[in-house]
């Protein structure tokens, strides 16, 4: 039974950053493609960041491109968010997923972690 395991959250001031980790474990997640979502307040989930399976191909949220970087370390079964120039609005959960598909809604994902917080003062 794969799980993921989501840390680096935290309380950080408007335009800092922040860098996020998934420890995926109890499988192999290589031949997965891993994504970002997020859930404010509120708010629905939404999709933050995807990178496929070979690390080769990533994919952004209009609102985060040019500010979040995903990343992953297959051998090291982790995969990364860097969060830079970070906003109020950035304040959520942030919960790691993996799926075998490439449709990167809530529903398509087959693990998820339990989320790290990130609050962004300002």
């Amino acid at each position: 039974q794969g799980q993921l395991v989501e840390s680096g959250g935290g309380l950080v001031q408007a335009g800092g950053s922040l860098r996020l980790s998934c420890a995926a474990s109890g499988r192999t997640f290589s031949n997965y493609n891993m994504a970002w979502f997020r859930q404010a307040p509120g708010k629905e989930r939404e999709f933050v960041a995807t990178i496929r399976w070979s690390g080769g191909s990533t994919y952004y949220a209009d609102s985060m491109k040019g500010r979040f970087t995903i990343s992953r370390d297959n051998a090291k079964n982790t995969v990364y968010l860097q969060m830079n120039s970070l906003k109020p609005e950035d304040t959520a959960v942030y919960y790691c997923a993996a799926t075998l598909g490439t449709a990167m809604n809530s529903y398509a994902m087959h693990y998820w972690g339990k989320g790290t917080l990130v609050t962004v003062s300002s």
